[in-house]
């Protein structure tokens, strides 16, 4: 029996599913909203919330304990949108800063499929278009 077992564990291993939420969370981040599958988005959603409360704070742990959550080389990038773009948004807000949005089952498989996105941010194009030139930028060094 699964008594006290907290977490989806998504058919994938350990470090799978550590670089499975670090990419999500940095995908959600970046563009504010994204499609995935109905159990992705509802684990994702807990660890994007903890990384929005850590940058609430504002302060030198909450960057470092973001940039620990997020893998590979965005993870100083993600911390600064988060900080200075995302929890000024949400500075009078307790909790609650993502929604999934249930769409259609995904077409070659008949998986469920949601849309993820920040409450009271909207994505706007400039902006995606912006951060996927630096992104690039970052991944050509």
């Amino acid at each position: 029996m699964k008594h006290g077992k907290k977490g989806r564990k998504l058919n994938r291993t350990a470090s799978h599913r550590r670089a499975l939420m670090s990419n999500l969370a940095a995908s959600l981040v970046i563009h504010k909203r994204i499609r995935t599958t109905d159990a992705k988005a509802k684990e994702v959603r807990g660890f994007v919330e903890r990384l929005v409360t850590y940058a609430k704070k504002g302060d030198v742990h909450g960057r470092r304990l973001i940039m620990q959550k997020i893998n590979g080389t965005l993870g100083k990038k993600i911390a600064n949108i988060l900080i200075h773009d995302i929890a000024p948004v949400y500075e009078e807000r307790q909790g609650g800063y993502t929604r999934i949005i249930k769409l259609n089952n995904r077409k070659n498989d008949n998986a469920p499929v949601s849309m993820l996105e920040f409450v009271d941010i909207s994505p706007q194009i400039n902006e995606v278009e912006e951060v996927n030139e630096e992104v690039n930028e970052v991944s050509a060094e």
